[in-house]
């Protein structure tokens, strides 16, 4: 039977405690749990991420539903409108969904990136720019012409795209 070399244990140890403290950013700091603070529009942030989340989804939703009629055989056209006419409704006030506090700091799970208000006047610009394709894309749905839908959506999702690259965790 071999002797143990339980003298190499306690250095090991404290070895794998330096290096895992070496590995935290420390530029950022502990995140403090912020999500019952109220914002100056009344929600938490804990609220206000939810809802920014969920209004995300029924944009994504609609994308989707857009996507899949795009791809059909037969697209149905009706689905496409309704579709369309729900991105820009529910883009509206986007730019109001990420107020200063409502990032990943706040304690509360988010896939926006810091960079949102570090560099606000670009992230705006970058709303705006996705506000007025879906405007664009739901003119197309409601004159009828599938083929000018496809293009206004491609223009639209690419917006998103430019947006999601820079600002959005990565999937």
């Amino acid at each position: 039977m071999k002797p143990r070399k339980t003298h190499m244990i306690l250095p090991a140890i404290a070895g794998l405690a330096l290096l895992s403290a070496c590995s935290q950013n420390a530029d950022t700091g502990p995140v403090s749990d912020t999500s019952d603070v109220e914002l100056a529009n009344g929600l938490t942030v804990k609220e206000q991420i939810e809802t920014r989340q969920a209004q995300l989804k029924k944009i994504g939703k609609a994308f989707k539903t857009i996507s899949d009629q795009l791809r059909a055989s037969s697209p149905d056209l009706a689905q496409i409108q309704a579709a369309a006419a729900a991105v820009p409704t529910e883009a509206a006030n986007m730019i109001d969904w990420f107020p200063e506090g409502t990032g990943p700091d706040s304690g509360v799970e988010t896939e926006a990136l810091p960079i949102i208000w570090e560099d606000k006047d670009d992230f705006d610009s970058k709303v705006v720019a996705m506000q007025d394709a879906a405007a664009k894309l739901e003119t197309a749905a409601q004159g009828g012409d599938v083929e000018a839908v496809a293009a206004a959506f491609k223009t639209t999702g690419g917006t998103c795209k430019a947006c999601h690259d820079k600002y959005r965790l990565d999937d």
